[in-house]
């Protein structure tokens, strides 16, 4: 019985018994490249590959070593489509950085990748280990990005969140190892260096004690080869780039002191000082530990988000049920979503109702109702109904992963503060070796036993880790504690330029109220307006929700149930901010603004919010009841607490606008506007004030382009979303005040960060150049600098 090869389908040879561990199975494979290319998918987890494929793969070829590097089989487009993207004309990727130590690797990776041709741009978070990168397909492959990271001493693969948290379980049983190893032979070699110290062996025979010392030797020898290693692999690739990174200094003086002392051993002559190199290793590695503890906690969340993705989706073709790859859905694919699943795909429910739980998005724990032509989202989970819905985009296109891109390319920015701090620790190190030097020659002039441990002080003691940690820890920690309540960050910049905002404006409809319009009060007129005046209403409702029905202003939406589809409507316009035209059974009406529609004499309808006009005659008047937010008396007077103008751009008419401007008191109103007139009126203010606008409009995306900074509703268009830098996905206007405080918040615990960074070096320098400072106290201060530095970051994970 013949077997077929499990990754390309072809017979396996006699005599030919290569298998591959597949999800716990062993498979048989036909030939070594079918072996290599299957291992290599295995080591990516990307078995869904063989999951869910519909076909065997191309046979792996044997005679062409290229197609048998580990990084090959990630230039499949059908792999890839599982973790890549486009963005703007670019593939667009999200990779796991295993190696990365301190920001000095971050920035090291970024210098060296972003030279390949074809690459637009990379941003590596040394916080997270994790790198955007974007690309030109034409010009470079996935495979040579990830071959070069390899290259430099680093390595890349596509980011999955069982991957991530695999890889920092493996790297932190490999710290806890090197700690174990270091710290064991650490507490020997201490041992016997106490009892040389104090006397303990003063009767003992010479060749004893220099049996002792061979002794401490070899003790050493794991913890400053095993243990060390890490900052010796760092800094050879730094210095192979030609670069200068924060494990140079370090390498140096482990290396030279473990030198030295063998070297004393060997002459017999001179003192071995083996307990110093042990002990400083140990609390080397223990800082390390520490401080990669602390950027695995901020660094939990898009991870967790991403675990909610479902695998599987239940996929429905000509009535029949077939479960599928989540990640293989396509947009107009019809899906089952039974109670209690997870929605595998950002879709609009076809038919059924249910209960949806949003809280991993919005943060609110209440459950949603969501029934016929509502969105919901991948990620959120289905309560008590059964769902049929239509899937609206792929899962590298869904809100949860947009909102995990959007926040790692967040927390990669680089405010000017950190960029200006990258180039300063880069010279910094350079200088702390210059010093170094100056240090020894002149010690070895005036003291020579003491001129190899002053230096060796100087060498450990101004490593510059905590000032490339000050600023990509606390953007990760802000920007996970935003995502928990709710606030999505879309542009990098927003964390810089919210402190300086001392101006916003608002829009009325949807913002400062909650958007959701019910019709109070119908006038008719005309010939509508007879007797029968219930019928007449009817029928000027129906043919305005007609015309509505064409607009995705929230006023449109009051007019929904009045809809009645045996109103044929053609020659629809749509004027934005204005209201719209068009033929309703043959007969042409406009429906919008009093101010757009009736002339400047004609003072009839001033005071409603919609009037229809049928030729130039008055039909009807709709007045609308709108109710204000639950929490938007509470953030003017949050704002105005902290002298920030507020102004309300609406295109509403007056008299609704200055009722809602009793209840608020904001500083300026503005009615009857048009989108033109909200951006000037923005760029007016822009000449005093730096100005965020907030909306949920269509007619509000012009005026969030203007602004400084945008930040959109969530329950408001997707125009207006897509524009907007900042998604309050939980819909509460309480968020403008969580972000304001946090990215207060944000600046000054970075100034923090850089001021003990800064201020610790000028102290310690000049300490430790005078011989003040022994290199066990070198190494503490190091440590605890760098873990300072990351602890006050985490601070802004508490609310």
């Amino acid at each position: 019985m013949s077997i077929d090869c499990f990754h390309c389908g072809e017979p396996v040879p006699n005599g030919i018994d290569l298998i591959t561990n597949i999800r716990s199975i062993n498979q048989p494979m036909c030939c070594i490249g079918c072996q290599a290319v299957a291992q290599t998918i295995v080591d990516n987890n990307l078995t869904d590959y063989y999951r869910f494929r519909s076909a065997p793969a191309q046979k792996g070829e044997v005679l062409v070593p290229e197609q048998l590097q580990r990084n090959e089989i990630l230039d499949d487009e059908s792999l890839q489509n599982e973790f890549a993207y486009y963005h703007d004309g670019f593939k667009e990727t999200i990779l796991t950085i295993e190696g990365i130590s301190c920001s000095a690797c971050a920035w090291l990776i970024e210098m060296q990748v972003s030279k390949l041709d074809g690459i637009n741009k990379i941003n590596v978070n040394a916080t997270t280990q994790r790198a955007t990168v974007q690309w030109q397909e034409s010009q470079v492959k996935l495979s040579e990005i990830l071959s070069l990271i390899d290259k430099i001493g680093y390595h890349g693969l596509p980011f999955k969140a069982s991957t991530a948290e695999k890889i920092n379980k493996r790297q932190a049983k490999d710290f806890i190892r090197r700690l174990g190893i270091s710290g064991i032979l650490m507490m020997q070699v201490m041992m016997i260096a106490f009892g040389l110290y104090f006397g303990a062996f003063a009767d003992m025979a010479e060749h004893n004690v220099v049996y002792l010392r061979w002794a401490s030797l070899f003790l050493t020898i794991p913890i400053v080869t095993y243990g060390a290693y890490p900052f010796y692999k760092s800094a050879f690739f730094a210095l192979k780039a030609r670069q200068l990174s924060m494990d140079v200094p370090v390498s140096i003086a482990i290396s030279l002191a473990f030198l030295a002392s063998t070297w004393a051993t060997f002459s017999q002559k001179g003192e071995v000082y083996f307990e110093s190199v042990s002990m400083f290793t140990f609390l080397l590695l223990i800082g390390k530990f520490l401080e990669f503890r602390a950027r695995s906690r901020a660094a939990d969340v898009s991870a967790n988000l991403l675990k909610l993705m479902p695998m599987t989706a239940t996929k429905i073709e000509q009535g029949i049920e077939r479960f599928i790859s989540a990640a293989h859905l396509k947009t107009d694919d019809i899906i089952l979503i039974k109670p209690g699943e997870t929605v595998p795909a950002d879709s609009e429910i076809v038919t059924g109702s249910s209960q949806i739980n949003e809280a991993m998005l919005s943060g609110e724990q209440l459950p949603l109702n969501k029934t016929t032509l509502d969105n919901i989202y991948a990620g959120t989970i289905n309560g008590d109904g059964n769902l049929t819905a239509k899937v609206k985009h792929n899962n590298q296109e869904s809100f949860l992963s947009q909102l995990i891109r959007l926040s790692e390319n967040a927390q990669s920015h680089k405010p000017k503060l950190a960029k200006l701090s990258d180039k300063i620790a880069q010279y910094f190190v350079a200088l702390i070796l210059f010093v170094a030097t100056v240090t020894a020659i002149y010690w070895v002039q005036h003291e020579p036993t003491e001129a190899f441990w002053i230096t060796l002080s100087v060498l450990v003691v101004t490593c510059p880790c905590a000032l490339s940690l000050a600023t990509p820890t606390a953007l990760t920690c802000a920007t996970t504690r935003l995502n928990r309540e709710g606030i999505l960050i879309k542009s990098a910049h927003v964390l810089e330029t919210m402190p300086e905002i001392d101006a916003v404006a608002f829009d009325k409809t949807g913002t400062l109220t909650t958007g959701e319009f019910t019709i109070a009060e119908v006038k008719t007129y005309g010939v509508f307006a007879k007797e029968n005046a219930p019928e007449g209403q009817q029928q000027v409702l129906a043919i305005a929700a007609a015309l509505e029905a064409h607009s995705a202003h929230p006023l449109a939406k009051a007019f929904t149930p009045f809809r009645d589809f045996s109103q044929t409507t053609t020659q629809v316009v749509v004027a934005p901010g204005a209201g719209i035209s068009g033929e309703v059974n043959n007969q042409h009406y406009r429906i919008g603004k009093s101010s757009w529609l009736l002339s400047n004499n004609d003072n009839i309808a001033d005071s409603a919010q919609c009037v229809l006009m049928q030729g130039e005659d008055l039909v009807a008047e709709f007045y609308l009841h709108d109710s204000l937010r639950d929490d938007a008396k509470a953030l003017i007077e949050f704002l105005h607490l902290h002298d920030i103008k507020t102004t309300m751009l609406s295109g509403d008419h007056l008299q609704g606008c200055n009722k809602l401007q009793a209840s608020l008191e904001l500083n300026n109103v503005q009615a009857n506007l048009s989108a033109q007139d909200k951006v000037n009126a923005i760029k007016l203010q822009q000449n005093t004030h730096t100005v965020a606008m907030i909306g949920d409009g269509v007619n509000d995306s012009p005026v969030m382009g203007a602004a400084h900074l945008s930040i959109a509703m969530s329950s408001g268009t997707d125009i207006a979303k897509n524009g907007a830098d900042v998604i309050l996905l939980n819909n509460k206007l309480k968020g403008v005040q969580t972000l304001r405080q946090v990215s207060l918040s944000t600046a000054r615990i970075i100034k923090q960060n850089y001021l003990w960074a800064f201020g610790y070096n000028a102290i310690v320098l000049p300490l430790a150049v005078t011989g003040h400072i022994a290199p066990y106290m070198a190494v503490i201060g190091m440590s605890a600098s760098s873990i300072l530095v990351v602890s006050n970051s985490l601070r802004l994970l508490k609310k």
